[in-house]
């Protein structure tokens, strides 16, 4: 009878501790989506959402990334290589230079950046072996791991 009641104790506790890291996670998750980052981030998607001449960009440069797809098939042999070639790279590049996707992007990036340094923080606050894919060069580097875990061991860290 004993041994049962520390059994249900020691639950209990464990219980109370996720409860208790959950909770946290919870406060560091609404101290981000309310951050001035994210309301940049949320200000920024709703420009490019709603401007028809971004979405024009956006909707020219998919019609033409899926002919590109089927080019790739066949390569330079494909009748519309040189056309679909020259046509991707012109609409990537006036679809890149738009105002709203480039404050998007940059608007992304600082997002990303934000939640790749809690994720860093956090694994580090476990142990300094906890390997953190962020997928930036910079924040992979300040890991145990340089290449993030998603190279399949290839980077020696397994």
């Amino acid at each position: 009878m004993v041994k049962y009641e520390s059994e249900v104790s020691v639950t209990l506790l464990a219980t109370t501790e996720r409860v208790e890291i959950l909770d946290t996670a919870n406060k560091i998750a609404n101290m981000i989506i309310n951050s001035v980052e994210a309301d940049f981030y949320r200000h920024c998607l709703d420009r490019l959402m709603n401007s028809k001449e971004t979405q024009r960009k956006i909707s020219a440069f998919v019609k033409i990334k899926e002919l590109y797809e089927e080019v790739q098939r066949f390569g330079k042999y494909h009748p519309e290589y040189k056309t679909v070639m020259k046509s991707i790279r012109e609409l990537k590049r006036e679809m890149d230079m738009d105002e709203y996707v480039a404050e998007f992007r940059k608007a992304e990036n600082e997002l990303q950046s934000i939640l790749d340094e809690v994720s860093i923080l956090i694994g580090r606050s476990v142990s300094e072996q906890i390997k953190v894919p962020t997928g930036n060069p910079f924040f992979d580097s300040l890991s145990s791991c340089g290449g993030g875990c998603g190279t399949g061991g290839s980077c020696g860290c397994s």
